[in-house]
């Protein structure tokens, strides 16, 4: 459903996902990877602190990788 939303809108489109593999056979173009299964988006054992800060730091990631034109998929770690 991404590469449509990218191909026929031509809106991009970020994927953060904990399951990398996966979003490479589904053909996902920006990749950002989670942090695990239960909380992909955040780091709860972290604390209060923590957790906000992963999450920016994801949320930054996932815009970085909106705004970077890709040619084929690409996987925006740290």
């Amino acid at each position: 459903m991404v590469r449509e939303i990218e191909n026929v809108a031509g809106i991009p489109v970020v994927q953060i996902a904990t399951i990398v593999p996966i979003m490479m056979t589904v053909g996902t173009n920006r990749i950002v990877p989670g942090v695990a299964i239960p909380h992909p988006v955040g780091d709860p054992e972290a604390g209060p602190e923590g957790d906000r800060k992963k999450r920016r730091e994801l949320l930054m990631r996932a815009l970085k990788a909106m705004t970077t034109e890709v040619h084929e998929q690409t996987i925006f770690e740290k």
